[in-house]
């Protein structure tokens, strides 16, 4: 039928005047047109009419994974296929007597045809890839590397084929002559190729995840890893400043993963307050006395009482030496006293490590450590809650008749110097 109206056409011409070579070249122009304007309308049926109702019937659907191929326009890129596919068959059709204008037709239709699979098939891999971060396994395995290094493969052999088309040179060649340039490719895509190793040691490992809150002082890195691709690992740090770490730097270099303490449910108070060591001394019975009435030590010093009472009088000790036998400490009650009261607070796990330490004494007194978990492990209330903790410390170890060491100022020494000065004037 379509050999029946391009010759009814020619004819007409014909019988207009035209030369038959004229005539031949008009009919080819309007078969051509026409077959232009065909690819044309059925492009706009599929895409305005064809894609809206599927996308309606998308959004009625329970599922989410069609709505996101929608979102990521997988049709609407698929759509530009019809047409290519209706002018490459077409041409033949509507000038199959210029077999030269044909060719050149149908490798430029193959071409596009070409550049619109790879992007439907980039736009198919983010819609996987979105599709993927919806499920659980997700927060566990970033596959964005993988998405990447995928898409590198799809344009590259995407490349070769617009090559090999545009050259009119066979796919395998192109390829082989990447295969000699294989040291260039290597040196190009060099960051792409460790990032992509290390994605694969820190998925496999379970090393880094989203939403990990990572410590690298050689990247002034210290927040929440917001992102994982295959040349970069974003960390939002607690200033909002963002960071970006090569992945393969995560293998080669140190750095701190916090999701331990996260998933502990607790997060470590470690902090120490140094005692003046000149301070410490056996309790005197005034300041036993006055220490039984702190509440919550009383029951312990009464006790103590009585067992060092025993002990000192099965043992014969002569009790007019402080240093015989046994006695309490304002140091060992203090410590005590911090037990309870750590014991006492609401904030503090009790079935994690719970420590009130002696640490070596240095030239800056004996330091009293604090070594307990706090269960809100939110920065800002996990710090005020230390902080309420040591600022009852600092004002309860007066009680105790010790003092907190603290080495001289400016200003003490610019007292003691008048204090001297004063005495020698007199």
């Amino acid at each position: 039928m379509g050999l029946n109206i391009t010759t009814d056409l020619k004819n007409w011409l014909a019988s207009l005047g035209l030369v038959e070579n004229n005539a031949v070249l008009a009919t080819s122009i309007i078969a051509f047109l026409s077959v232009l304007l065909l690819a044309c309308v059925i492009y706009l049926i599929v895409s305005r009419i064809v894609i809206q109702y599927l996308k309606k019937l998308a959004n009625r659907t329970r599922t989410t994974w069609d709505n996101i191929l929608f979102d990521k326009k997988v049709f609407k890129r698929l759509s530009h296929l019809i047409p290519a596919i209706i002018i490459h068959y077409g041409a033949t059709f509507a000038m199959g007597g210029f077999p030269d204008v044909v060719k050149v037709i149908q490798s430029a239709t193959y071409l596009y045809m070409v550049i619109a699979t790879i992007l439907v098939i980039d736009a198919l891999i983010n819609g996987f890839h979105q599709i993927y971060n919806t499920l659980p396994a997700s927060k566990d395995r970033s596959i964005k590397g993988l998405v990447q290094v995928i898409k590198i493969f799809i344009y590259v052999l995407g490349f070769g084929i617009v090559i090999s088309i545009i050259l009119q040179k066979n796919l395998t060649t192109f390829f082989a002559g990447m295969g000699a340039m294989a040291a260039v490719v290597m040196l190009v895509f060099k960051d792409s190729i460790l990032g992509f190793v290390a994605g694969v040691q820190l998925s496999a490992n379970n090393m880094v995840r989203l939403g990990d809150w990572i410590e690298m002082p050689s990247r002034n890195a210290d927040g929440n890893v917001i992102d994982i691709s295959l040349n970069t690992v974003k960390v939002k740090n607690w200033d909002q400043t963002i960071s970006t770490i090569p992945p393969y730097a995560l293998i080669t270099e140190s750095f701190t993963n916090w999701r331990g303490m996260e998933e502990s449910g607790g997060r470590r108070i470690k902090r120490s307050v140094s005692i003046d060591m000149k301070s410490i001394h056996f309790l005197t019975r005034e300041e036993i006395e006055k220490l039984k009435r702190i509440q919550i030590i009383r029951g312990y010093i009464e006790q103590r009482e009585i067992e060092i009472e025993q002990y000192n009088k099965d043992h014969g000790v002569d009790e007019s030496m402080p240093v015989n036998g046994r006695r309490l400490t304002n140091i060992g009650t203090f410590r005590k006293y911090l037990e309870e009261y750590l014991k006492r607070q609401p904030e503090i796990h009790k079935d994690m490590t719970f420590m009130v330490r002696h640490l070596q004494p240095t030239d800056k007194g004996l330091p009293i450590e604090i070594y307990v978990f706090c269960k809100d492990q939110r920065w800002t209330f996990y710090e005020s809650i230390q902080a309420d903790i040591f600022d009852h410390i600092m004002a309860v170890i007066p009680q105790f008749e010790l003092r907190v060491y603290q080495s001289p100022t400016g200003d003490d020494i610019s007292r003691l110097a008048d204090k001297f000065t004063g005495s020698e004037n007199k």
